[in-house]
């Protein structure tokens, strides 16, 4: 996402205050602001879950395709 050609968009969330006192940490830290660093998060996170069931199916196809090779290597 491109936060060049996005409209921010104010919203609320709830978290524990040691994460929040370890964001506070890092944005002062990098000088980045507290939303950019959740902003980040958030893209990092959504990437990691769309990609992982694709990855997960691609990874148990090949499991299934060299499964005597991969026990022959195990042993």
């Amino acid at each position: 996402m491109n936060t060049l050609w996005v409209t921010a968009q104010k919203f609320a969330t709830q978290i524990e205050a040691e994460v929040l006192r370890e964001v506070r940490a890092v944005a002062k830290e990098t000088g980045q602001s507290i939303s950019k660093l959740v902003e980040d998060a958030l893209i990092e996170h959504l990437r990691r879950v769309r990609v992982r069931p694709a990855f997960r199916d691609a990874m148990t196809e090949v499991l299934d395709e060299h499964a005597e090779v991969l026990a022959r290597l195990a042993k």
